[in-house]
């Protein structure tokens, strides 16, 4: 530990910096957190986020809004930042950076299908435009238009945040624990 010249410091801080910190405030404040119910499979979350992109891009947020609810283990959230709020307690914050194997996963290549242009709506033939299809086993799915050549269009069917890193930033703002199995 660094020592300081007492003309430096005032008496009150240096007792302050060299006092142990057991029965301090400090820990009687960590321990009653302790006791807080915390995140763990089957608990009710409610958070506020900010979500951004690695070029600190904005995507969404719900600061100041209505808060966000979910239950834990449930795959109702990113997996990444699910995994990641585990253990944490009403009124902790947490910057958790997703990278995409943990989010919407990798761009897959495969997902990347030319159609003909008879296929798609005329007034969807053009590049951002977003559609809706059915998959064979009735799975709905959203392809974006990302080509229109002369006698075809493009489609992506990867998540428009497949291959990207994620930044959230979370204020858990309480945790119910799960319900008692019966």
């Amino acid at each position: 530990m660094k020592r300081f010249h007492s003309s430096i410091l005032p008496a009150w801080l240096m007792i302050a910096c060299l006092a142990p910190v057991e029965g301090s405030a400090i820990a009687a404040d960590s321990s009653s957190k302790r006791s807080a119910p915390t995140i763990k499979n089957g608990a009710q979350v409610t958070l506020e986020y900010t979500l951004k992109l690695e070029d600190k891009t904005l995507l969404e947020s719900n600061v100041g809004k209505e808060p966000m609810t979910y239950r834990h283990g449930a795959h109702e959230i990113v997996p990444g930042l699910e995994q990641s709020l585990e253990g944490l307690a009403k009124g902790d914050k947490k910057r958790v950076i997703v990278k995409p194997a943990d989010g919407y996963g990798e761009v897959d290549a495969k997902a990347v299908q030319e159609v003909k242009k008879s296929l798609v709506p005329e007034a969807a033939r053009k590049v951002g435009a977003q559609l809706e299809a059915k998959s064979s086993d009735g799975q709905s799915m959203f392809p974006r238009v990302t080509e229109v050549k002369e006698d075809t269009v493009v489609l992506d069917f990867n998540h428009p945040l497949a291959g990207k890193t994620l930044f959230f930033d979370v204020t858990i703002l309480d945790v119910k624990p799960a319900a008692p199995a019966r």
